[in-house]
């Protein structure tokens, strides 16, 4: 059988010119949320299979790559179903893992702890344009913090380091779980159809209100019910109505009064610490899919993209699962992926990159001048340059190039008979 040349489906190989942008993405997202006081950690890619399936996962546990039983465990005879055959798997996010580390470790970790976490994870989906089967991830979460200083934390985090990245315009989109709850309540759905609610309301940006109420009435919800649950939206995005308030004051009857109050106390305090061009604003058609959100939610709208790129939210309750007692959690995760994606088509230029310089001998080139170029490359290293030292080929033109797009600024020949520059 022949071998193949193609990374599997869905994954991809990641060429000299991108792995620059990624690194230098990885770097400035390091260092920024260092200012804040996020600490970097780390976690295994492998979880516990009944961790992945804790239904704290939402969709993604349909995704999982599953990891076979071993040596004498696997009896691949005597097992009837797929979920025999596995103990494990590859995470599907970083956030099941973080909490994980944090039940095992807690005791160790300062209070309130700020987690940063960069790698990869692996879901079974289709790919499409952003979306692989083997991505990174990048999260920034609060464990311990129970006021909204968390969710105002990790917004202007996360927002400073897009502006640094020369993002600007964007929007970031925030709601809460307790209003979506509430909403459902005033139109008169019964709790224990929430989650099939807010599935189709998730569709209204693709679908619109009309497709939303379509599929409400089509589920059996009753029109009733869904004209006063999409009344209620309407009448809160429409022009120059301060879309909060609007909710808040409808459903006061279903909802705590701090909490439409904390919401709005997130938003005024992100505008007022924001280092960059972006708007953040009350967005009641918000859901995120993930089923362990408490509170708080929220999303970055690109409109170069089209779409999503990161969310997080308040998820309160998903330590209990591991260690019986709940802890405030609150996380936001970039989307690591489709940022560097926008900077490769938009032709991004690091700023202050580093001098490259590239050092081309001619083949034959004495030893006595080989030695030469090599204190020549030390001397420029200890300076803090980067260096490349390779032979010359015959398109030396050809060869230039190439290390152009590599980044190389600075070339300089050495040829066999004399000293060129």
């Amino acid at each position: 059988m022949a071998l193949s040349k193609k990374p599997v489906t869905g994954m991809k190989d990641i060429l000299p010119q991108e792995m620059r942008i990624r690194d230098y993405v990885i770097r400035v997202i390091e260092e920024t949320y260092a200012s804040f006081g996020f600490t970097h950690i780390e976690t295994p890619c492998v979880e516990h299979i009944e961790n992945l399936n804790c239904k704290a996962g939402g969709e993604n546990e349909k995704l999982i790559f599953r990891i076979m039983k071993r040596g004498e465990k696997l009896r691949i005879d005597s097992e009837s179903t797929e979920e025999s055959l596995t103990d494990s798997g590859l995470r599907y996010d970083l956030t099941v893992p973080l909490v994980r580390f944090y039940s095992q470790n807690n005791a160790e970790l300062p209070n309130p702890f700020k987690a940063l976490q960069i790698g990869p994870v692996w879901r079974a989906d289709r790919p499409q344009r952003g979306r692989y089967r083997q991505f990174y991830q990048c999260d920034i979460d609060i464990l311990g913090e129970a006021s909204n200083l968390a969710e105002i934390e990790l917004i202007t985090a996360t927002t400073t380091t897009l502006g640094k990245l020369g993002f600007e315009d964007f929007k970031i989109r925030i709601n809460d779980r307790r209003i979506l709850k509430a909403m459902a309540a005033y139109a008169g759905f019964a709790e224990e159809s929430y989650d099939d609610v807010f599935i189709m309301l998730d569709k209204m940006d693709k679908i619109g209100a009309e497709g939303v109420l379509e599929e409400l009435i089509k589920a059996g919800y009753g029109e009733d019910k869904a004209n006063k649950y999409l009344d209620l939206f309407m009448g809160a995005t429409e022009g120059g109505t301060d879309g909060l308030k609007y909710v808040a004051e409808h459903i006061k009857d279903y909802l705590d009064e701090e909490v439409s109050t904390g919401l709005n106390e997130i938003i005024e305090s992100v505008n007022a610490g924001k280092s960059c061009n972006f708007e953040i604003e009350f967005d009641p058609t918000l859901v995120r899919g993930m089923s362990y959100y408490t509170g708080p939610i929220f999303e970055v709208a690109m409109p170069q993209f089209g779409g999503s790129c990161g969310g997080g939210g308040r998820y309160d309750e998903m330590v209990g699962k591991f260690t019986g007692q709940n802890v405030p959690a609150c996380g936001f995760s970039i989307g690591f992926e489709r940022i560097v994606l926008l900077l490769l088509e938009n032709g991004y230029q690091i700023p202050d990159e580093q001098e490259k310089y590239a050092f081309l001998i001619e083949k034959g080139i004495d030893s006595a001048r080989l030695n030469e170029v090599m204190k020549e490359a030390a001397a420029l290293r200890k300076q803090g340059k980067q260096v490349l030292v390779s032979r010359m080929n015959k398109n030396k033109k050809f060869q230039q190039e190439q290390l152009k797009e590599q980044g190389y600024t600075e070339f300089k020949n050495f040829y066999r008979e004399e000293l060129k520059h």
